[in-house]
């Protein structure tokens, strides 16, 4: 006969392990269909295959296609960097890496509360609150120049659950922006920025429209469509300091 192990006493403490495993399950249901979403999700499985560190680098991959706003040797902010995917997209399309070496070298500064993995080609800056002036000081420090031809935003407060103040905070982080291009960005210059659709969502747009000569609506195939995310696309930055280099 098989040997069986002794199940003196088992009984109950199953029974306590069945209890808390219902329990855990009512608790992450939500997650556990956003898991089964995410490991099914083809850009999810196409950043694996092209190194990726995250899906979102397609997102960034698409509007520049489709928009041009990258090219080499142009400096590039990006904020809310971690994982640094949009930071990869950046040091390739920019030959921040110097891996043409017939086209000019551009550069990448990532910024990020949380750590990010170093990367060739990017400079991090981490952890730091890209809204403190002590972080803006050194953001131009770092700059070549002191100054940004594309500030790239994928940032996003932490949620709340609370749709209108996650969204009304969310507008408040990319007016933050706005108001640093003064400082960083050249007349001339882009900023891209993810935003939630909402009740502020005309107040950005308006700021951008004084600001830059033009403004896009733009929503990649890679953000999902049940998402309010959108991203706004403003080029041909009006103020700032000293003039865009080509």
């Amino acid at each position: 006969m098989a040997w069986q192990p002794k199940l003196v006493g088992v009984p109950l403490k199953v029974q306590r392990f069945h209890m808390a495993a219902c329990r855990y399950k009512a608790r992450t249901g939500a997650e556990h269909l956003w898991l089964m979403r995410h490991l099914k999700d083809p850009f999810v499985k196409a950043a694996k295959v092209e190194s990726y560190r995250c899906r979102s680098a397609f997102k960034l991959l698409e509007i520049d296609e489709k928009h041009h706003i990258l090219r080499p040797g142009l400096r590039v902010l990006d904020c809310g960097a971690a994982p640094g995917a949009w930071s990869q997209v950046a040091v390739k399309r920019v030959n921040a890496a110097g891996a043409d070496c017939s086209c000019p070298v551009g550069y990448v500064l990532g910024v990020d509360l949380l750590h990010i993995i170093p990367l060739e080609g990017a400079t991090f800056l981490c952890p730091a609150d890209v809204t403190d002036p002590g972080t803006r000081q050194r953001i131009l420090e770092l700059l070549p120049r002191r100054r940004a031809d594309v500030i790239l935003s994928d940032m996003a407060p932490n949620a709340t659950g609370i749709r209108d103040l996650d969204h009304d905070r969310l507008i408040s982080l990319c007016l933050t922006l706005v108001d640093m291009a003064v400082d960083i960005l050249h007349p001339g210059g882009t900023l891209l920025c993810k935003t939630w659709v909402g009740r502020k969502s005309h107040l950005l747009q308006k700021r951008l429209t004084q600001e830059f000569r033009n403004i896009r609506v733009v929503k990649p195939e890679a953000s999902r469509k049940e998402s309010s995310e959108v991203y706004l696309l403003a080029t041909q930055y009006r103020g700032g300091k000293g003039s865009m280099e080509q």
